[in-house]
């Protein structure tokens, strides 16, 4: 039995990264005698095991052969005769096929450490084009090391994923594991890299073809404006949202007309399908609050569901000036300040009506229209 460490604690370390999780290849070994030592089970379709003290996980040195379309269609071998080589070949690029032996010795039998070096994306072997699931891994990938790094993909491994697409292999993609990926590449640090990588592949026409609509008229300012929530350090709804804001509004008079579609089909959350959704219903009531009245500023809370979710009413606005910032620079700033003040404002004072006073005694007809007056003065105070 011989351990060794592979994967993307390698590939981090090499590029002076803080690693934050570690995987184990062990080679020559039963899961009999993993289980001999300790281990403790967890791999459903294939063997992969807890350490007893660590609890990182350490699997089975394996290999794998492509039986049925799309991403699930493999079956996969582990035994004891199963090399290291074997088992790196099955991996996606390069820079994530490199292993280092218990003494420290690098094994890089594909390259990845040239890659590295030179920046570059570049698939093992042919066996990349067996799974669609690894089209969307390379772009968010590139989205991860743009910012720093400055990595691109391979001229050889744009022509396989452009061959993957043509023989409808990203079309096998189940929605929840398209959103997956795409929330992962969303949330690295140059996000408008993985649009840039799916689009030249022609990937991003297949999972996501609601997007086609606005491309390319509307995308350079979408994708400038993820990636400027994105440095905001905004969650990861604020940075969806921002960009299908900005990239469909000039498209719909409606959040529902694509934004749910899409959502709904591609599995997002519901919290973040409705604030994209919301976003885009309200922008303009929301770009007009900077002479608002007090009127005009509870509309907009009612209208935004702003006192029963103060939180979500927050990353509205947050993404609105993400959506301000791309399309007018500087200049948006001090309007989003003003917007957001108003906004914050107004909010705070229609939390503080006290709207359990204001119902007692009262006739049930009258309830809200006492809600909606006490609200209304509030703000008015407020701004005063």
């Amino acid at each position: 039995m011989k351990i060794y460490e592979v994967g993307g604690a390698v590939r981090d370390e090499l590029l002076g990264l803080v690693v934050q999780d570690r995987d184990w290849v062990v080679v020559g070994a039963t899961p009999e005698e993993m289980e001999a030592q300790g281990f403790k089970p967890v791999g459903r379709d294939f063997p992969v095991f807890l350490h007893p003290k660590t609890h990182e996980e350490y699997a089975l040195a394996r290999t794998e052969r492509k039986t049925a379309p799309g991403y699930r269609g493999f079956t996969l071998h582990a035994s004891p005769e199963v090399t290291l080589e074997e088992d790196l070949q099955r991996r996606d690029l390069t820079i994530n096929a490199m292993a280092r032996e218990p003494g420290g010795a690098l094994v890089d039998p594909f390259g990845g450490i040239n890659d590295l070096r030179h920046r570059i994306l570049r698939h093992v072997s042919a066996a990349f084009g067996e799974d669609p699931v690894r089209v969307l891994r390379v772009a968010r990938f590139a989205a991860r090391f743009k910012e720093g790094f400055n990595f691109t993909v391979a001229p050889e491994t744009y022509a396989l994923m452009e061959k993957m697409v043509e023989h409808g292999e990203v079309d096998a993609l189940v929605p929840e594991r398209v959103w997956q990926e795409l929330s992962r590449g969303l949330n690295e640090s140059t996000p408008s890299e993985l649009f840039h990588v799916l689009h030249r592949c022609g990937a991003l026409s297949r999972v996501t073809p609601e997007l086609m609509s606005a491309w390319p008229e509307r995308s350079e300012l979408a994708l400038e404006t993820v990636d400027h929530a994105a440095a905001m350090r905004h969650p990861l709804g604020v940075r969806w949202s921002a960009f299908l804001v900005n990239l469909l509004q000039d498209h719909l008079h409606s959040g529902r007309e694509v934004i749910v579609p899409l959502c709904e089909r591609i599995r997002v959350p519901t919290e973040i399908r409705d604030l994209a959704r919301i976003t885009a219903e309200n922008f303009v009531h929301i770009s007009s609050i900077t002479d608002a009245s007090a009127e005009k500023l509870l509309t907009v809370i009612e209208r935004t569901d702003g006192v029963r979710r103060p939180q979500r009413f927050e990353e509205i606005l947050a993404t609105h000036a993400c959506c301000m910032q791309a399309r007018e620079g500087s200049m948006a700033q001090a309007q989003e300040d003003t917007v957001w003040g108003r906004l914050n404002r107004a909010l705070q004072a229609t939390l503080k009506v006290p709207t359990g006073e204001i119902i007692q005694g009262a006739e049930p007809a009258d309830i809200p229209v006492r809600i909606r007056a006490a609200r209304l003065h509030a703000i008015a105070e407020t701004l005063h």
